[in-house]
């Protein structure tokens, strides 16, 4: 069996590094003495699979998500190898087979289309828009296919649970791409917790800045703009932060609150004269920070949606723009998520934690702050700040996951496709219990953002039944 390449993670061992900063950019307080985080020891692997079998799976929706976990198997092709390819898409279509070589008889356009046809691979990867996860997800465990689902799991708390009994009924593996879970930064996190450094949890303020252009892209313009017809943007977008939240606390939640609204893009906010689409003459568009002729023509920015690179012309991008719906002002789409998003939620033996989801920050990446009857926790998804209460010292952890070389550009902090392997060797091995994230684990979490939608809309505390 090959080397899985484990390493250590502790003061700069097993090829990391961790710099003590002068200026800690988070957790810096007066009086505190930094220096960096030493003896805490947790296993950071390399994104080799530790299997010597190679499986095959289908690829289902080969948008962005899908090609980051088909990437896996041109990074290890002797671990996983992508043999069918299903989008409606021709373009995307083409672009992933031709890039796995896959015959044209393995090539399909609706995903109804390879459900239909016989089992082609040991597993499926799922990234089809939310709503059309339950089903797929159904029939692929019907047909005998191990199943990797983006998340969200489905559109409905009893959706969610069917796709768990399915899994039971059917004895096969599903693995919820809740891929913070695999990141190096929240393993770390974690494990600090579970040492007790920090003594007991008592509490978790846990951020996600959602960065305003993205908003805007993804939530407004974009696939997950209307909530009914995919879901609530506390999943769509956040069920990786309320399922890191159970993982850090390793407790049951209880019960939950939650208040938010969509504030700003609407039609009341639309200056005066803004005009249906960026395109249209604008007489605001050079000055609004979300033009999308700036976004996507002249900043380049996302343009895989469109199916475009960063080569492509600007007269190209604006000519597409004119028909998108990426094109349409931000005032006048037909959007209904929430712009802003806070949700209390109580876990067993009395802690507690706060989870606030917002449009309206210049930056992304995730703030958290951890209070413990010994010490506490700051960071930001680049590097976290452990206080101690006694001697006044603080003990910073900053890993640069690039200096894994596999792990560079990987997404999410390198969990993406620490993710996908994890997912192989479950497959290799027939054995869940290697995936950090099993199904029962995700449902329970996204059973915390059904609630919470339940509790925003209601305005009233709802528990949490799993």
């Amino acid at each position: 069996m090959r080397n899985c390449g484990l390493l250590t993670a502790g003061s700069a061992l097993g090829g990391f590094s961790i710099d003590a900063l002068a200026a800690p950019a988070a957790g810096a307080a007066a009086g505190i003495d930094y220096a960096p985080l030493t003896g805490i020891k947790y296993p950071i692997r390399t994104l080799d699979a530790l299997t010597d079998k190679q499986i095959s799976y289908v690829v289902v929706g080969a948008g962005n998500r899908g090609n980051v976990y088909a990437r896996y198997a041109e990074m290890f092709p002797d671990k996983a190898k992508v043999v069918g390819v299903s989008d409606i898409n021709d373009f995307r279509l083409k672009r992933m087979s031709d890039k796995h070589g896959v015959p044209a008889e393995r090539r399909f356009g609706d995903y109804h289309e390879i459900m239909a046809a016989p089992k082609m691979a040991d597993a499926m990867v799922i990234s089809l828009p939310d709503g059309l996860h339950y089903e797929a997800c159904m029939l692929a465990l019907a047909k005998g296919y191990h199943v990797l689902l983006e998340k969200p799991i489905a559109q409905t708390e009893k959706e969610c649970r069917a796709i768990l009994a399915q899994s039971k009924k059917y004895n096969r593996i599903v693995a919820v791409c809740h891929v913070l879970r695999y990141a190096p930064y929240f393993i770390a996190l974690r494990e600090v917790i579970r040492q007790g450094i920090i003594g007991d949890v008592v509490s978790i303020q846990h951020m996600e800045p959602i960065e305003a252009t993205h908003m805007a892209h993804s939530y407004v313009r974009g696939n997950w703009h209307d909530s009914k017809a995919t879901t609530p943007i506390i999943l769509a977008k956040s069920c990786h932060d309320l399922d890191i939240i159970r993982w850090l606390l390793d407790k049951p939640c209880k019960r939950v609150a939650a208040e938010g609204s969509l504030y700003y893009f609407k039609k009341e906010n639309a200056p005066e004269g803004a005009t249906l689409r960026c395109t249209d003459g604008c007489p605001h568009e050079a000055t609004c920070p979300f033009s999308a002729i700036t976004e996507y023509a002249r900043k380049k920015n996302r343009l895989n949606v469109l199916d475009y690179d960063k080569s492509t012309p600007y007269e190209t991008i604006v000519e597409k723009l004119k028909t998108s719906d990426y094109g349409r002002c931000v005032f006048h789409c037909d959007n209904d998520q929430p712009d802003h998003y806070v949700s209390t939620l109580e876990f067993e033996d009395g802690v507690t934690a706060s989870f606030s989801m917002e449009a309206f920050v210049p930056w992304g990446g995730r703030r958290t702050r951890i209070m413990g009857t010994k010490g506490y926790i700051e960071g930001d998804m680049r590097q976290f700040v452990v206080t101690d209460f006694l001697n006044r010292k603080g003990r910073i952890w900053n890993m640069k996951v690039a200096e894994v070389p596999e792990y560079k550009g990987a997404g999410h902090g390198g969990g993406d496709l620490a993710l996908f392997r994890d997912f192989v060797e479950a497959v290799a091995f027939e054995d869940p219990k290697r995936l950090t994230s099993n199904i029962e684990a995700s449902v329970e979490s996204h059973i915390m953002g059904f609630m919470c939608e339940k509790s925003r809309l209601s305005n009233k505390k709802v528990a949490v039944k799993v």
